[in-house]
């Protein structure tokens, strides 16, 4: 099996982000941890795993713990103001490189 290819993500934490494709498609939620090398985004409210933990001295009651699970960052796409998903691609504006929304031209980001 072949090894990840590292990647320039086009996604940051901190964007609002919608789920293109899976169990969670059509929802939205910010980006709350960006991982490059494994091409990975966790996403607030969205993937959600539960596990059934026993009771321990750290967690005397025990039940059930739920959980972001991140995500293949294929699978989610930026979101436009009017709540829309669009591609993102970078430009040099004022000699510096900005993340702009294919779709409405706006800049994302600082």
């Amino acid at each position: 099996m072949a090894a990840a290819q590292k990647m320039k993500m086009k996604i940051k934490k901190g964007d609002r982000v919608i789920v293109l494709s899976g169990k969670d498609k059509g929802k939205t939620g910010d980006v709350t941890l960006a991982m490059p090398k494994d091409g990975k985004v966790v996403v607030s409210g969205v993937n959600v795993a539960v596990r059934h933990t026993k009771p321990s001295q750290g967690d005397p009651q025990g039940g059930l713990v739920r959980s972001e699970a991140p995500m293949h960052v294929s699978k989610v796409a930026h979101v436009t103001a009017d709540g829309k998903p669009t591609r993102v691609r970078f430009e040099i504006q004022g000699g510096k490189k900005v993340r702009v929304a294919v779709k409405t031209g706006e800049k994302i980001g600082g």
